[in-house]
């Protein structure tokens, strides 16, 4: 059997992660497929896909991985921190509670995920404006707060999805990569040997070959079970 190659230089993990309901498995499909659904339902404990992107000559593999917004799901979630490079904070713009939850995402982090994460604070559905209940420069202000990104998006219309996604990997790439340690990368990414068929994900092995359906099915199983 011939070895596979890989058609990456480091991978990415990043989590999406908020409320039931905010837009996190549309930002996901509006990302990585530039699709979306409006009869999309909850998302039942994991659910991944992939990207990959150029960064400063380097391919840089993004595994987004889309976690569920109901409580009975967040100790499950919770696993998948460790190890994380990028995690997007997700509220709804039309929804209050969706952000005044912000913080008990903020220290579900804190508490599970390396120090090291970058975190972006998004605040989804920018395209009902007119139903606003978040104002921006409040949400802006949490995140100077608490030393993160910002930014608002639309899944619906695409606004920003590709800006918030690029910008936060762009930000683990120079401090994991370009600018930290040999230890730092290892941490979040993954440099590949060319003739490696497989990689080790937090002590889990994937093919280098996704297989997203099949994955998908295998997350859910191990979930529901």
């Amino acid at each position: 059997m011939a070895n596979k190659i890989r058609n990456y230089d480091y991978l990415f993990r990043v989590v999406i992660i908020g409320d039931s309901g905010v837009g996190k498995t549309n930002l996901l499909l509006r990302y990585t497929k530039d699709q979306y659904s409006s009869i999309l339902p909850s998302t039942i404990g994991i659910d991944f896909s992939f990207k990959n992107v150029e960064i400063d000559s380097k391919i840089i593999r993004a595994h987004v991985w889309d976690t569920a917004g109901q409580d009975k799901f967040m100790s499950l979630a919770s696993s998948y921190y460790h190890g994380v490079a990028i995690a997007l904070l997700v509220y709804d713009i039309t929804n209050l509670k969706s952000y005044q939850n912000v913080s008990k995402w903020l220290d579900e982090l804190r508490k599970y995920a390396d120090d090291t994460i970058i975190i972006t604070l998004v605040g989804n559905k920018s395209d009902l404006e007119h139903l606003r209940e978040v104002d921006t420069l409040v949400a802006k202000q949490y995140a100077i707060e608490n030393n993160f990104s910002f930014i608002e998006t639309s899944a619906f219309d695409s606004t920003n999805v590709e800006i918030a996604f690029k910008n936060a990997l762009t930000d683990a790439y120079n401090i994991r990569v370009k600018n930290g340690s040999a230890e730092s990368i290892r941490k979040v990414s993954f440099q590949m040997n060319p003739n490696a068929s497989t990689i080790n994900l937090n002590q889990q092995t994937v093919s280098d070959r996704d297989n997203t359906s099949g994955n998908r099915k295998r997350l859910r199983d191990e979930c529901c079970n």
